[in-house]
């Protein structure tokens, strides 16, 4: 992740033209008119808090792989801070209004899930595996948006690997493990929001001890703003941007920010359209819960919705600050990279039940054991590959 210094750039300045900037302009709201038309006025809504997210998270180079990776390489831990922020807000935000939500008429959930062997190992994998990519889920969908092909080629191989886990559920879907665990219903709303403050608060007080102690002071994350509208924006900015967009998704789609459950719908049509297998019968498909999904117009599925626009908002921030298609070609190494790093965050993703934002971002702000233990699984696969030297490999 860069460090978020510099002057602040006028916004009077007239903006750059661009055939990229103008197909993101039409993209992001004609592209939300399109989708209200057809889906409906919520699906409409969610287009614009999904392009707003992707907006945010290009601007403020909000990442998860490569905060981890300045971490365990530098001791670095701007991004890991900013993390800590994005989670404590959301937390505050989500509890009292889940906790608030049945007396006021409201239909919302957060995302508890069970956990156990799976959600280890997947976990794992997925740290893994966005050390090698280069970026996690949410990582590679902005940069895919921006015009990345490292990141569109891992994007395409996290479908496959989340398609892959979900055809094989059988092999997996039975591990050993425990029920969901929520703390607000263990302990009442006040108490998990207290404790989940406190624990983040202590990890701040250790990463910025860390950080101290290694170089003698540590990087803000605030700081000057470069533009609202083109950017950068510093972490602070980042983080209540996308805490706010998460609750935003929270009120209209009734569940928080998902990306991963996307991926096995994108790939199992896919398989269908090929002729290659019915995935109707595979055991994953006859959840209840997702078995709908199969069967409906795939722009009726909400984080489908969502994580296109995702893309579009990347692409309209990366255009307005003139950073548009700006990385370099694929080499062979960088190839090699995206493929394996995104079978591997789609793979395990789907077998942990979540990748850094359903389980991580959603999950702990929902008040879910899951996302805990989602996280402490992970950062010993990212640790494991700074360790051995493996550079990024994402174009």
């Amino acid at each position: 992740m860069r460090d978020h210094v510099g002057t602040a750039v006028s916004e009077t300045r007239a903006l750059p033209i661009s055939p990229a900037l103008a197909v993101g302009l039409v993209l992001v709201f004609g592209g939300a008119a399109w989708i209200g038309s057809t889906q409906g006025a919520q699906h409409g809504w969610l287009w614009l808090v999904g392009a707003g997210l992707g907006f945010v998270l290009h601007h403020a180079t909000f990442g998860f792989a490569g905060a981890f990776r300045r971490l365990f390489a530098e001791a670095r831990t701007a991004g890991l801070r900013a993390q800590l922020v994005l989670l404590g807000l959301g937390a505050a935000l989500f509890l009292p209004t889940l906790a608030a939500a049945p007396s006021l008429g409201i239909e919302v959930r957060g995302f508890v899930f069970p956990f156990g062997l799976a959600t280890v190992l997947g976990a794992f994998v997925f740290g893994i595996g966005m050390q090698v990519a280069a970026g996690c889920v949410s990582g590679t969908c902005y940069a895919a948006g921006a015009g990345s092909p490292g990141a569109l080629l891992t994007l395409a191989f996290a479908v496959v690997g989340a398609t892959g886990a979900a055809l094989t559920v059988d092999l997996w879907g039975d591990w050993p493990g425990l029920p969901a665990v929520s703390l607000p219903a263990s302990l009442g709303t006040a108490p998990a929001l207290a404790l989940t403050l406190a624990v983040l608060a202590a990890a701040w007080l250790l990463a910025a001890a860390i950080e101290r102690r290694r170089h003698g002071a540590v990087q803000p994350i605030g700081g000057a703003l470069g533009g609202i509208v083109r950017g950068p924006w510093p972490l602070l900015w980042g983080a209540v941007g996308l805490a706010l967009l998460n609750l935003a998704t929270l009120l209209l789609a009734g569940r928080p920010w998902g990306i991963i459950a996307a991926l096995p719908l994108w790939g199992s049509l896919a398989v269908e359209a090929l002729g290659w297998d019915d995935p109707a019968f595979w055991s994953w498909w006859q959840e209840p819960t997702r078995a709908e999904w199969l069967f409906n117009p795939l722009l009726a599925d909400r984080t489908t919705v969502m994580l296109l626009a995702l893309m579009a908002g990347a692409m309209l921030a990366a255009s307005l600050a003139g950073r548009f298609a700006r990385r370099g070609g694929l080499t062979p190494g960088r190839a090699s990279g995206a493929v394996l790093g995104g079978l591997m965050i789609g793979w395990g993703g789907i077998v942990a039940g979540g990748c850094n934002i359903s389980a991580y971002v959603s999950g702990i702000a929902s008040g879910s054991l899951h996302g805990w233990v989602w996280i402490a699984a992970a950062l010993p696969g990212n640790w494991l590959v700074v360790a051995l030297g493996r550079r990024p490999s994402r174009a």
